[in-house]
């Protein structure tokens, strides 16, 4: 008689690779899903993988425009714009900026190493090591793709990196640009008791309920939740983001956003265990950057659009412009928008960017 023999799981730091292969996903769905989205694309787009020497390979766009007001040797020779997104994006995220933007130059667009089609290595839980990877990943995609010098816009996640790139390389960028970025402010530290803040009216903390279950999920990747829930995850999707049915309405009206999204973030985890490793609880930086912006070359132009409705504290900007000193630094509000500002706004987005990369050339 054989004893039946249940395999032993070994959860490994809130990876849920080891959870039942039960979640209706998969590369080729979500190659179906972003198809959808790059259709609308009017525009010229060249989609491929960039091999990186390590053999990873990042998923990337290439949008040049099909009636373009310069001639076609202008148009190449203008610096062109490189986009990264944000934690759990993908490319098909700017679908209602890269016209617009391509207009008068290349727009590269990518997935950034770890999310979206490209590849999912493994990350060091040291944040700074994991930071060195995102960043080494860009530069190694710059060199294959043969970008001399680039304007370089990212959002959230993609601003944090951005800035790390610029201050690791800084001949290869004309402007920084970065769009509700995270990871900039130091967590404010509780003041010590006799000091003159201590004196002041405290207010109230997060509940101690909020705290213990921050704790909980501290201990697992940010969107485990997602792939834990299986088949109910593209459900869970729309549920906790209706709203990105209603900034993509123009485009679709269906659930192919909240379908690309759950897709990209379904798969086994890999840049958000990168991104797990640079936080802390509560979702702040272990390295702020708000740190090491003064190591940005002072030559170098820096413009911060914030959504006025964001949860990200614009205040953080001035700061940043403060510290700069004389340094060329502009921080702009772009009304009615959250976090997501490019989708929100994407017509004052689309035009406040396009009137930077135009003072560049």
């Amino acid at each position: 008689m054989y004893r039946l023999q249940t395999p032993r799981i070994r959860p490994s730091s809130g990876n849920w690779s080891w959870w039942p292969s039960w979640r209706p996903t998969s590369m080729s769905l979500l190659k179906s899903a972003e198809a959808k989205i790059l259709a609308c694309i009017r525009n010229e787009v060249w989609s491929r993988f960039v091999t990186l020497p390590n053999q990873n390979r990042i998923w990337t766009l290439t949008v040049t425009s099909r009636t373009a007001h310069k001639p076609s040797n202008q148009v190449a020779s203008c610096t062109p714009l490189v986009m990264v997104h944000g934690f759990g994006g993908g490319v098909g995220l700017w679908i209602q900026n890269l016209d617009a933007l391509s207009s008068s130059r290349p727009v590269y667009a990518f997935d950034l190493l770890g999310f979206g089609r490209s590849s999912r290595p493994p990350f060091p839980a040291d944040a700074s090591l994991a930071e060195e990877q995102f960043v080494s990943s860009i530069e190694q995609w710059r060199q294959t793709v043969g970008v001399e010098r680039m304007i370089l816009l990212g959002h959230s996640l993609g601003g944090y990196l951005a800035t790390s790139y610029s201050i690791q390389h800084p001949e290869r960028v004309a402007h920084l640009i970065l769009v509700d970025p995270w990871g900039f402010p130091e967590r404010a530290q509780p003041p010590s008791e006799g000091s003159s803040q201590s004196l002041e009216v405290k207010r109230p903390g997060p509940p101690r309920w909020v705290k213990a279950v921050a704790s909980v999920f501290s201990l697992f990747n940010p969107l485990a939740i997602i792939r834990a829930a299986g088949p109910w995850g593209p459900g869970l999707v729309n549920r906790f983001r209706p709203d990105f049915k209603s900034k993509f309405e123009d485009f679709f009206d269906d659930n192919t956003m909240s379908e690309y999204l759950y897709h990209c973030n379904a798969q086994t985890p890999s840049g958000e265990v990168g991104f797990r490793a640079m936080t802390e609880s509560l979702g702040w930086a272990k390295r702020p950057m708000v740190q090491r912006v003064t190591l940005l070359t002072p030559s170098m132009p820096v413009t911060m659009l914030y959504g006025a409705r964001s949860w990200v504290d614009s205040s953080t900007g001035k700061h940043v412009a403060a510290l700069r000193g004389h340094s060329p630094t502009r921080v702009l509000l772009i009304d009615d928008a959250s976090h997501h500002v490019y989708a929100d706004q994407p017509e004052e987005f689309n035009r406040v960017v396009v009137n930077i990369c135009n003072n560049v050339d």
